[in-house]
């Protein structure tokens, strides 16, 4: 059975969850059991119960009571799996103690060098990557096979999306939009679960931009889209392996080099950090190669990490 530890929040985002539902679903594939352990956020509440999960509400800053040794024994745990960024290693101490499998995703913390394995699909230049074994690069990144009923390859430029986080911790959301009505340039704003600027935006809108939230499938939204204006997270990933390119706001230092990774590899357009954005491509929009951009995402992208991730776990039986 596998403990699935997370941290998701306005703060930190929901990408965390949404990730581990994704696992999750490969997990109801292979007849796996699971409990997911959270913090006691009302949004991340609800997803979980509205998709039949269950779970149980822990204190992930207590370090003192060994409250994972309780958790392991309830359950009869065989693997432990963290999505939390930066995890303690006196926390990781007490979840090797009881002889099972940790497994982290993309763990920069002290707890990282005590992982069997420290899965980091999302790191490309980061070279102090600790755990047992390390698994580096886009084969270990997650995400949703339901990309592969979606992905067609994009010509012209017709429709835009501007998509930036379930969240959008700093309203880069608002600035995109002033961008978008200084050149002129009609799109589709998707707010998430978690936004908290609906004024701000309520006051830039005009009749050129519809918005939309509460969809059920982004992945499913794309489809209808020719570029999309999304986060540096998993995003921008999911997008381009479907065919959709990007324009790559990063929220987030660490989002930095995913936009400058899909840059690199031709599938989408990084314009910088979200407090120096770069908005020349703005006032070129249409002359962007979409073609090229769509044929590049989907030949470098997939959606077979979770097998392979499943895979490597596998072999600490």
């Amino acid at each position: 059975m596998f403990a699935i530890c997370l941290e998701a929040s306005h703060a930190k985002g929901m990408g965390h969850l949404f990730r581990m539902l994704n696992f999750k679903n490969y997990l109801d594939k292979q007849n796996e059991k699971y409990i997911f352990l959270i913090k006691n956020n009302d949004k991340t509440k609800e997803i979980l119960k509205n998709n039949n999960i269950k779970f149980e509400i822990v204190n992930l800053d207590d370090y003192k009571s060994n409250w994972e040794k309780d958790i392991i024994e309830k359950y009869n745990l065989q693997y432990w799996i963290n999505d939390r960024l930066n995890t303690d290693k006196e926390h990781s101490e007490n979840v090797v103690s009881k002889g099972i499998k940790l497994i982290t995703f993309d763990d920069l913390g002290s707890g990282a060098i005590l992982s069997n394995s420290n899965i980091c699909g999302l790191f490309f230049n980061e070279k102090n990557l600790f755990g047992k074994k390390v698994l580096k690069g886009t084969d270990y990144l997650i995400l949703n096979n339901e990309i592969d009923k979606y992905k067609r390859e994009r010509n012209k430029l017709n429709n835009i999306l501007v998509t930036l986080g379930g969240s959008d911790t700093y309203g880069i959301t608002i600035k995109v939009l002033k961008l978008l009505k200084k050149h002129n340039i009609k799109a589709t704003i998707h707010i998430g679960p978690s936004f908290n600027h609906k004024e701000e935006l309520d006051k830039e809108l005009t009749n050129d931009y519809e918005v939309i939230n509460f969809i059920p499938s982004l992945i499913e939204e794309f489809v209808k889209y020719d570029l999309a204006i999304t986060g540096g997270g998993v995003t921008p990933f999911e997008a381009n392996a479907s065919g959709l390119p990007c324009l790559i706001i990063a929220n987030e230092l660490f989002e930095i080099q995913n936009g400058e990774y899909l840059d690199s590899i031709g599938s989408s357009k990084f314009l910088g950090y979200h407090n120096e954005i770069d908005n020349k491509v703005f006032s070129t929009i249409n002359d962007l190669d979409l073609n090229s951009m769509s044929k590049n995402g989907m030949k470098h992208l997939d959606t077979k990490g979770c097998k392979r991730i499943y895979k490597e776990i596998k072999k600490y039986e």
